[in-house]
């Protein structure tokens, strides 16, 4: 669920990096730690929408992120469900639905190469214990790179099956898994190649 920066004019597009950063861990461990109860929990989601809206995004463009994000609403709500029960499964669910899109509305303001830079100036400090800081700000980048190629890679495969008639199952995983091994050797090979591996 990486979307992309969508230029605008609002607080939160000039609002410097750092400065998002730092109120995204906030606001993460807020929501984290506060709602105890289901009341709490949706006040928590009505939080990131005013905060979607005071950032220049419309109720469309929230309802769009929480669809984004409704394998783990469903994957986190059943498993609650099962081992701790309704209400403890929608304040779980709910805490971490409200952090992956504060998440999100930090990179739909933020350009990624001020993200990066924010998170290399973070780091500085600890290069005296050995951290290259720019070397984990482009780690993160790739990772970033990566989510939409594998996102691409799986709706390949469901689109060629469905044209073979094939059921989406267990071999659709291990063939996901492959074009993802084949895609890392390939950046493997085009950074050894420039000399950054």
């Amino acid at each position: 669920m990486i979307p992309l920066y969508r230029a605008g004019h609002s607080p939160l597009h000039r609002a410097p990096a750092w400065a998002k950063l730092l109120g995204l861990a906030v606001l993460a461990l807020l929501v984290s730690l506060y709602p105890h109860t289901v009341w709490t929990a949706v006040g928590s989601l009505i939080g990131v929408l005013v905060l979607f809206l005071v950032g220049g995004q419309s109720p469309i463009e929230f309802a769009r992120q929480l669809w984004r994000a409704r394998w783990i609403v469903l994957v986190l709500a059943a498993t609650q469900l099962i081992f701790l029960g309704p209400e403890a499964a929608v304040i779980g669910t709910t805490r971490v639905v409200a952090v992956v899109l504060l998440a999100a509305l930090v990179t739909l303001t933020t350009p990624m190469g001020a993200l990066l830079e924010a998170l290399e100036a973070a780091l500085e400090p600890l290069r005296r214990v050995g951290v290259d800081p720019w070397r984990v700000a482009f780690t993160v980048s790739l990772t970033i790179a990566a989510v939409p190629v594998i996102a691409d890679l799986s709706r390949r495969i469901r689109e060629a099956q469905r044209a073979r008639g094939v059921r989406l199952g267990p071999h659709a995983i291990v063939t996901l898994l492959v074009l993802t091994l084949r895609h890392a050797d390939d950046v493997a090979d085009a950074l050894t190649a420039r000399g950054l591996a």
